[in-house]
């Protein structure tokens, strides 16, 4: 009898000990994200893409001002939207028919299913692949990190314009944004930051 106690506070010890080890690798792993998510991002461009159309901001708002709006053709943009971390990230409209040269805007929804505060980076990417040049964006929450409370909703305007110049054969355009939770969270732009652009909202 006392054998087989001795048995099994052997395999106790020995779980207890396998347990132990999982609980810090998962603890390890925990504070391993974020270096591990900006060596992704310096493998694949990500950041060097955000920067990217940040800086096409002012060169699609002189586009904008000087296209004129072709009426006698439609591209169908849809919507799409992926979340990788705690988030509810949803467009309001999965569909716009937009003509090439008018302005537009769809809003982006995200939700921060956390209790705490949690920052977020959008990627954007674009099917046909080469419609990503004809497509410019005066606004996008994708140029800056976005920071939500616990249990906060926010919504965020994209505004755009297709150039008239996009190739006739490209008559349906998909703009798909992955949202990824990353590190330390950050201020949000101030509105002197945000002159005459449609301010993100709060959902109560």
């Amino acid at each position: 009898m006392s054998e087989l106690v001795e048995v099994r506070q052997k395999d106790n010890a020995q779980m207890f000990g396998k347990l132990l080890m999982l609980a810090i690798l998962m603890f390890a792993f925990g504070y391993a994200l974020v270096p591990l998510y900006n060596k992704i991002c310096e493998i694949t461009g990500i950041n060097v893409l955000t920067a990217k159309e940040k800086l096409n901001y002012d060169e699609a708002k002189r586009f904008a001002e000087n296209t004129q709006v072709d009426v006698n053709r439609l591209v169908s943009v849809e919507f799409d939207a992926n979340a990788h971390g705690p988030w509810t990230f949803k467009p309001r409209n999965n569909v716009l028919e937009a003509h090439p040269g008018e302005l537009l805007t769809v809003v982006y929804e995200i939700t921060n299913n956390l209790d705490r505060a949690v920052s977020g980076q959008a990627i954007p990417s674009y099917a046909p692949k080469q419609s990503a040049s004809y497509f410019k964006k005066l606004q996008c929450f994708c140029f800056e990190q976005q920071t939500l409370q616990p249990g906060e909703t926010m919504e965020f305007p994209v505004v755009f314009v297709i150039d008239p110049e996009l190739p006739d054969g490209i008559r349906n355009i998909t703009l798909s944004y992955t949202f990824f939770e990353v590190g330390a969270p950050v201020a949000r732009a101030s509105s002197s930051e945000a002159v005459g652009q449609v301010p993100a909202t709060k959902v109560r």
